[in-house]
């Protein structure tokens, strides 16, 4: 396979040499680059993808202990890291993306006519050419989440990858250009293992991507699938342009939009109707709730009570993030409903 001059190929490396610490592994890489390491079974692979966002480390840090594990994979395995320039900025995970760059994780349906988006064509064109049998793409949250998965279609196979990981899964049918969407012919989930910085999300990615990789059969049922709770139909919650956004425990006087600072607790949880999540200062709602085709429904779903803000009907939010600029540049949270 031809060396790509943006990611870098890495055909059975010397696992003896790989750095001690995930952050010295970090800071040896020359810039995205794919692992690849020879398997029990040469006629198959899978491919693990981490790092597309460079705040996100338990994927490093899983894919870093394995390979200096020296373990031999099931079958050959590609280990992809991608933002490693936005990981390494100062003070070393703290950045989504570099200033005035796209989010790689949605670049993969185009368009391709820039730095980012050539990365993530030759993603695609590894995965292309590897044909695996699977492929995981793993993922922090911001906030206080549970693991879960995400997948584009719901299927004995992607409810195995699942569970190698996480009892939960949400069924997207959103286009927002993240790899799995890309990949809808082949048996893919995206892994949210749990929030940056948590040692038991570098836990939960390092059990999981262990039993992904070492596993014969990587779609044998996992022994109790019932126990697996599938929601459904991401809608995404949003602020609206032009929105000052503030996350307290009580409104912030120069903030259009307070959003209380504990909301992430709630993640996976009903939320009854009229439960607050925040405040607003200005007259209009300031958020946008964008359902799968398009449409905004915030006014169905939020309510103003004087100040407040309210859940007009019981909703379950996921991925609730309390980081501002997570909050402005992608979403606040996306509401589901159980299947």
């Amino acid at each position: 396979m031809p060396v790509s001059a943006k990611l870098r190929h890495r055909v059975s490396p010397d696992r003896t040499q790989i750095p001690a610490s995930a952050e010295g592994f970090l800071r040896e890489l020359q810039g995205p680059t794919a692992f690849g390491i020879a398997g029990r079974d040469r006629s198959r692979a899978r491919v693990v993808v981490t790092l597309l966002h460079g705040n996100e480390p338990s994927g490093l840090r899983a894919v870093h202990a394995w390979l200096r594990s020296q373990d031999t994979p099931a079958v050959d395995t590609w280990c992809v890291l991608g933002n490693v320039e936005a990981a390494r900025m100062p003070p070393g995970f703290a950045h989504r993306m570099l200033s005035g760059r796209r989010d790689l994780n949605r670049c993969f349906l185009g368009p391709r006519d820039d730095e980012d988006g050539a990365l993530a064509e030759e993603i695609l064109e590894l995965i292309r050419e590897v044909a695996p049998e699977a492929v995981v793409d793993l993922h922090n949250n911001s906030g206080h989440n549970p693991a879960y998965g995400v997948g584009v279609q719901r299927d004995p196979r992607t409810l195995a990858l699942v569970a190698k990981f996480a009892r939960r899964f949400v069924l997207s049918h959103l286009n927002l250009g993240a790899l799995m969407e890309a990949i809808r012919h082949l048996p893919s989930t995206t892994i949210e293992v749990g929030r940056a910085g948590d040692p038991e999300a570098d836990r939960v990615a390092l059990l999981g991507l262990n039993r992904f990789l070492s596993s014969d059969d990587v779609f044998e049922p996992a022994p109790d699938p019932a126990s697996m709770q599938v929601l459904v139909t991401p809608m995404r919650v949003c602020v609206r342009p032009d929105t000052k956004l503030a996350f307290a425990g009580e409104p912030v006087r120069d903030a259009d939009l307070t959003i209380a600072l504990d909301l992430d607790r709630h993640n996976f949880r009903v939320l009854p109707a009229d439960t607050p999540i925040g405040w607003a200062t200005r007259d209009r709602l300031s958020l946008e709730l964008i359902d799968e085709d398009g449409v905004d429904r915030a006014d169905e779903w939020f309510a103003r009570r004087e100040d407040l803000i309210v859940v007009r009907r019981p909703l379950i939010p996921i991925m609730i993030t309390t980081d501002p600029g997570i909050a402005v540049s992608d979403c606040l949270f996306y509401v589901v409903r159980e299947d």
